[in-house]
């Protein structure tokens, strides 16, 4: 039995979140959360393969390790062998808060996730769809036993699942080497004796033992030279059609993400922000983050862009208000969910955090802030009601109040939800309210 058990869908991924614990102190008690991975919902259709592109630190591949069951969700998770009306009746359920749903209703979403949720299901199930869902890791040599020979490395997923052993696994393992251009030769060396290129195909080997309809591919070329990673691609290509594979495709390269994909994903500080066809991604990008994305690869920057991204990402344990993109957003507008922090990033930028002596928060988006001087306070008072160039900026437009009473400056800003992706075209949607993103409530 296959991962998608004959159904139009091999993965439908419901509002998969992952927070990975700060702990700090002799007892190492738990004081915030890193938000790697936050409510992300996609589906993976039989024989396509979908790109998974975003910066370094984004959470691609914390995501790819949630989808594959390597880590277990805080939230949400991995549904497989779903059929399309099952998936349509889960996406009722879950749009249903879950104060409204019936208890005939919260029996039936139970009985979808013991069914069909990776972390809910029965060891028996898990063993099954694990088999079919495998994964090539971005360092080849880390994810290899140094002590093991490649027969024992290519073999083992065949003897742990009971599907060959002596002389028959060696020749499966023969057989599965030189379906990645390697050969016999090979069998009884170590994985220190071999190139990048080489240890990638057999990890490549392994990953494809067990015949799986499924396999995530974590950056499988970016620690290759040029030429190997065309090798390695084109292997790839090769072997989704003569085995009829589905991939997710994980890559910060432009380039072979739009080469291999059917359709993209581009993910920022674990959300994501776009989704489309891959061509039509590329041609018209809707959100500004990817836009920056295609201008920084001169090779894709056809229309000759100029959007550069400035600044550094945002820290996922306090990620910002609103849409996460707009520290850093050329085009922000004052309704993408300005914030106290923002305030305090300029403070700091400025070296003016120095005469800043108290912060006390109402909440996210109002604050009182106490200087050590009248004249301190009155600076800042003055920088956010000043017009530049005979306008407000888009932060100043987005304060609802600022009053100043000697050294202690009170500031608010609206409160505004994160852009939740819209559709702008036929299998093309954004998070981004220039181009119709509905703001969550």
């Amino acid at each position: 039995d296959g991962v998608g058990l004959g159904t139009d869908f091999v993965v439908n991924v419901r509002n998969a979140t992952h927070h990975f614990p700060i702990r700090q102190g002799v007892l190492q008690r738990v004081s915030g959360f890193v938000r790697a991975v936050d409510g992300v919902s996609f589906d993976i259709r039989r024989g396509e393969t979908v790109g998974l592109v975003g910066e370094s630190g984004c959470g691609k591949s914390t995501l790819g390790r949630c989808v594959s069951g390597l880590l277990t969700p805080t939230e949400g998770g991995s549904y497989f062998g779903m059929s399309t009306s099952e998936v349509d009746r889960l996406d009722v359920l879950l749009d249903t808060p879950a104060g409204r749903r019936t208890p005939a209703e919260d029996l039936e979403l139970e009985a979808l996730a013991s069914n069909h949720r990776m972390d809910a299901v029965s060891k028996t199930k898990r063993r099954r769809f694990r088999r079919n869902c495998q994964m090539v890791f971005q360092d080849a040599f880390a994810s290899l036993n140094p002590r093991h020979l490649v027969r024992d490395i290519v073999g083992r997923p065949l003897k742990i699942y009971g599907e060959a052993s002596g002389w028959e696994l060696t020749e499966r393992v023969v057989e599965l080497l030189e379906s990645v251009g390697l050969g016999r030769q090979h069998l009884y060396s170590y994985p220190h004796q071999f190139s990048g290129g080489q240890r990638q195909r057999i990890s490549i080997a392994r990953a494809l033992a067990l015949q799986p309809e499924f396999i995530i591919l974590d950056e499988p070329t970016s620690a290759l030279d040029v030429s190997v990673q065309a090798q390695i691609l084109n292997l790839l290509a090769l072997l989704q059609e003569e085995h009829s594979l589905t991939y997710l495709f994980i890559s910060h390269d432009l380039n072979v993400v739009r080469h291999m994909s059917d359709r993209i994903i581009v993910m920022y500080l674990g959300e994501i922000c776009e989704v489309g066809e891959a061509d039509d991604l590329f041609d018209r990008p809707q959100h500004p983050y990817t836009e920056a994305l295609v201008a920084a690869n001169p090779s894709l920057d056809d229309a000759g862009t100029s959007i550069r991204l400035s600044g550094a990402v945002p820290d996922p344990a306090a990620p910002p208000e609103g849409c996460r993109f707009h520290t850093r957003c050329p085009v922000v507008t004052p309704s993408c969910g300005w914030e106290i922090d923002d305030v305090l990033s300029r403070l700091e930028a400025s070296g003016e955090s120095e005469y800043l002596e108290d912060v006390a928060r109402r909440s996210s988006f109002e604050a009182r802030l106490r200087f050590d001087t009248e004249a301190h306070a009155a600076a800042l008072a003055q920088e956010l009601s000043s017009e530049s160039g005979g306008a407000r900026q888009p932060m100043q437009k987005a304060l609802l109040g600022l009053d100043v009473d000697g050294t202690t400056v009170t500031l608010k800003f609206d409160h505004v939800g994160e852009p939740q992706l819209t559709e702008v075209g036929p299998g093309h949607a954004t998070a981004c309210i220039l181009h119709g993103g509905v703001l969550a409530e």
